[in-house]
């Protein structure tokens, strides 16, 4: 094909870097960034509002290891169980 440009051979003067951080998902610690804040938030919350020390550092604890355990296995989650709550029950098999 003649004036076809080939897709392995970069366009000359049309070169754009992309960054790496533009392409992998915002993690806070391995976990998405707002279930991490979220998570934090609520320990803080029964740790420090009913100083209840140990359950606010065990719901901590427990929340980030299982965040980052679902994170590794798909780091857009959050988004897809947004997204799956979303659709009405009748459409579910």
């Amino acid at each position: 094909m003649t004036g076809a440009a080939d897709p392995v051979e970069p366009i000359a003067g049309f070169y754009a870097p992309v960054h790496r951080a533009l392409t992998e998902p915002i993690l806070l610690g391995g976990a998405p960034r707002a279930l991490a804040i979220v998570n934090g938030t609520l320990a803080g919350a029964i740790g420090l509002g009913l100083r209840l020390w140990i359950a606010g550092l065990a719901i901590w604890a427990i929340g980030h290891a299982l965040s980052v355990w679902a994170a590794r296995r798909d780091p857009q989650f959050v988004d897809v169980a947004r997204r799956h709550l979303r659709y009405p029950a009748w459409m579910r098999p």
